[in-house]
């Protein structure tokens, strides 16, 4: 059998909290740490090209190593957590784990590397109060040259480059000593301490070494909100020799000298203070020069530097070219909103594009327009910044709705472009934040196309409705008649968005009449304190391309239309019925009076049923296709299934079937179920690395007929977190499952029933998710589109041969798999 085709089609995911995590390479690729993982992104594209799964710990720091001719990379270095340096090779077109540092003992939050030869030099400073000097070159384990200590204090940041005329390497560290030290590597490949720069008042955050004119220039920047840039230069041995204090009259900034070798007589280098910028109203945690280009082969370099704040501004300063003095140039960022600064910047190539990455891991990318040269928010990644837990396709197969621990909800669809009158591939993008909360949000649930139904760490579940602003830029985005999108629900009475109370968890609806007063009073003056914290209203945005992260914060809430009380503890899980008419939800619960799952209406939202079973937490539940059953699985090791009451006038539940501890072929928590297309049979997966399936359970079947194993015991090698049927039969009549696993793998098998389960037969492994493709961390949820064909796609030649596939995994990552059927 031949194996499937698994297609990576995107990646929703976000930078790390840390610095130093992003890095712009010379070839237009954008190299970012998010969770264990780096990414490889290309903003031109708008799409994730790579991920390079190596560290075990969360990525720290992120480094290309850039060639002297500008040209594209081929090696990459990362530092994480887990105290290794890592770097990468570019082979045969993709990028591997070519030689790993160890000897750190603490993470490693600040890497930087230059080729020294045939090999590479990199320099990482880490939480263990060292900076480390390391050769990377054949071997598959670094040589670490030297190491450097510094007690009780941290360096925060390294930068590496070649004294200038020479092959002499040296390093700058700034530490949270407010000082730069300066270090050059002697003959015996140690480095020794050459200077301190002062000036600086608190820590220093970041440095970063350009070369111009025959002299190398840094830039420091640090907590006192300030900028030092520093010039350093060979110095003549005459003057070296005279200290360097000649009196000619001319006023010049004093000059600090050091020598690299006594030996030599030109070995002087002279240090002195270029200028101090200031600008920024908050701590500065990045700094960038702008990339040197080889035009007619010379290298150039345009003087340029790029810094980045708390103050949520990035400013790119310019020497005039007249004076020489350093000004402002252009400032970007956001203004408002309840989120902290910029974390780091870099910038593009050919400079015209700028990047920042913020506190909550967001990408915030500006463009400068050729003509006006205007600086304006473009289209980039996003993603969640903590576990994704759960999440759901649209009936429609449109979009995909999750949930993550970062307390927000986010819903992805592709976006339609055309380029020169031709429809471009699509790129999915983030164009609504339905909810931002103030708890862990847990599971998610949606009976129909415009709602949905979320549960977090608190005893309430929350409903939420589309508003028309969204349904209207829905159409726009994704290419679709905006007709048939308001005519799939009543939208004529709904409100046009929603806005956050201030010190409140619920979207509040904003209407037109709402914005129409709230204009009218805008002149007002304040009248008491209370006044000068109003909240911040809903204004409505036709977008015909993805918003940026200011939007998506403050335009895209979807309104708070009911909350459903009942449970005792925290929300664990939900699920909704193919007919979007039936809700269950179930908490935490250590009792079995607390593990009963409820049931509600979707319609009236009232409360219809509680069925008490299970001893502890229910973990997963899945109703059947015709909604003719409801399958609950615990951690108690046990499931149970429910067959609804064909007499009763409104929905009702009673027990059929279930296992006990005896009966249960589990034997640790059962993790997940779901059903066969066609309700004939449901399949369990849990802690024990069993998935097993189960019937026969159809809707004509006898009331005492007997639910029992089908299928014999697949191991899949590690705890089975996930699992999940595809809603299509293959040819053959056999059934296609995903299942996903704890380290992260996600692995695709064919179950025949009417293979021989004594002997194993009835499985096929069909392939799975190679080490670039799979999770760093446990996959929480599997979804399958729930039609054939991919979105965003319709109408291609091959498209029916194609289904998708979304998971949502702990390492912060949504990603969707187009899978190819044309082997089955």
């Amino acid at each position: 059998m031949a194996a499937l085709r698994l297609e990576t089609c995107h990646v929703a995911c976000s930078a790390n909290r840390t610095p130093n995590v992003v890095s712009w390479g010379r070839g237009g690729t954008l190299a970012f740490g998010t969770c264990n993982s780096v990414a490889l992104y290309d903003p031109q594209e708008r799409r994730v090209l790579s991920m390079l799964n190596g560290h075990t710990g969360r990525v720290n720091a992120v480094q290309w190593v850039h060639k002297e001719d500008c040209g594209p990379e081929t090696h990459l270095v990362s530092g994480g957590s887990d105290s290794r340096l890592l770097v990468w090779a570019a082979q045969n077109g993709k990028f591997d784990q070519s030689v790993e540092c160890k000897g750190h003992t603490g993470a490693v939050c600040a890497v930087d590397a230059i080729y020294a030869g045939a090999s590479i030099l990199a320099a990482s400073a880490a939480g263990d109060s060292s900076v480390r000097l390391w050769l990377c070159g054949d071997a598959e384990e670094a040589e670490c040259l030297h190491t450097l200590t510094f007690g009780g204090g941290f360096m925060m940041d390294v930068s590496l480059a070649l004294l200038p005329g020479t092959k002499v390497p040296v390093l700058a560290c700034g530490g949270d000593d407010s000082r730069v030290h300066l270090y050059v590597q002697s003959r015996e490949k140690k480095l020794r301490r050459v200077m301190m720069l002062q000036g600086h008042e608190d820590w220093v955050r970041g440095v970063a070494w350009t070369s111009a004119g025959g002299e190398l220039l840094l830039a420091s920047c640090s907590q006192d909100g300030l900028i030092r840039v520093w010039r350093l230069g060979a110095k003549p041995g005459s003057a070296a020799r005279a200290g360097g204090e000649r009196d000619d009259g001319v006023i010049k900034m004093k000059e600090d000298l050091f020598r690299v070798d006594e030996e030599e007589e030109d070995g002087a280098f002279a240090v002195a203070l270029e200028t101090v910028l200031t600008g920024h109203e908050n701590w500065v945690y990045g700094i960038h020069w702008q990339p040197p280009s080889y035009k007619g082969g010379e290298r150039q370099q345009r003087l340029g530097l790029l810094s980045a704040s708390m103050d949520k501004t990035m400013i790119l300063w310019t020497p005039d070219q007249a004076s020489g003095v350093w000004m402002e140039q252009v400032r970007v960022g956001e203004v408002g909103g309840n989120t902290l600064g910029f974390f780091g910047c870099q910038m593009s190539p050919d400079a015209s594009m700028i990047l920042a990455h913020a506190f909550h891991g967001a990408l915030h990318l500006w463009s400068e327009d050729a003509d006006s040269g205007v600086w304006r928010p473009a289209a980039v990644l996003s993603g969640h910044f903590d576990a994704v837990q759960d999440l759901s396709w649209d009936p429609e197969g449109e979009f995909v709705l999750s949930v993550s621990s970062d307390r927000t909800a986010r819903l992805f669809t592709p976006w339609r472009t055309t380029a020169a009158g031709e429809e471009t591939r699509p790129s999915w993008h983030e164009i609504s934040r339905p909810q931002i909360h103030g708890y862990d949000v847990r599971c998610l649930a949606a009976p129909g196309r415009f709602r949905f139904v979320s549960g977090a760490d608190e005893k309430v579940l929350r409903v939420f409705r589309a508003p028309r602003n969204f349904v209207e830029n829905l159409a726009n985005i994704s290419a679709t008649s905006r007709d048939r999108l308001l005519a799939s629900g009543d939208f004529a009475e709904l409100p046009e968005g929603a806005s956050a109370p201030a010190l409140g968890l619920s979207n509040k609806a904003v209407f037109q009449a709402d914005r129409s007063s709230s204009s009218e009073d805008g002149d007002e003056k304040f009248s008491g304190a209370s006044d000068q914290y109003r909240e911040s209203h809903f204004r409505p945005i036709n977008l015909t391309e993805p918003p940026p992260e200011d939007h998506l914060l403050q335009n895209t809430l979807w309104p708070e239309v009911q909350k459903l009380y009942g449970h005792g503890f925290e929300m664990f899980c939900l699920a909704t019925d193919r007919g979007g008419t039936l809700v269950a939800s179930a908490c935490k619960a250590a009792k079995a009076e607390h593990a009963s799952v409820l049931l509600w209406s979707a319609a009236t939202w009232r409360r219809l049923q509680a069925l008490p079973c299970h001893a502890l937490t229910v973990t997963q539940m899945a109703f059947s296709p015709d909604a003719a059953a409801l399958l609950l699985v615990s951690r108690d090791r046990t499931w149970s299934l429910w067959r609804r009451r064909q007499a009763a006038p409104e929905p009702e539940y009673g027990l059929y079937a279930r296992t006990t501890k005896d009966t249960s072929v589990h034997s640790r928590i059962i993790w997940s179920c779901d059903w066969s297309p066609d309700g004939t049979y449901f399949a369990t997966a849990g802690r024990d690395k069993k998935v097993i399936v189960w019937g026969p359970c159809a809707q004509d079947q006898r009331e005492d007929s007997e639910v029992k194993p089908c299928s014999s015991i697949l191991d899949v090698g590690d705890s089975a977190t996930a699992v999940a049927f595809c809603p299509r039969l293959n040819s053959d009549e056999s059934y296609l499952l995903a299942v996903g696993l704890e380290c992260g793998r996600m692995i695709l098998f064919g179950w025949r029933p009417g293979g021989d389960p004594a002997g194993g037969q009835d499985w096929i492994r069909y392939g799975g998710t190679d080490r670039s493709q799979s999770h760093t961390r446990a996959v929480k949820r599997l979804r399958w589109r729930p039609r054939a064909g991919r979105a965003g796609r319709a109408g291609a030649p091959d498209d029916g041969a194609w289904l998708q596939l979304a998971s949502a995994g702990a390492d912060h990552a949504v990603k969707i798999f187009d899978v190819n059927t044309e082997a089955l």
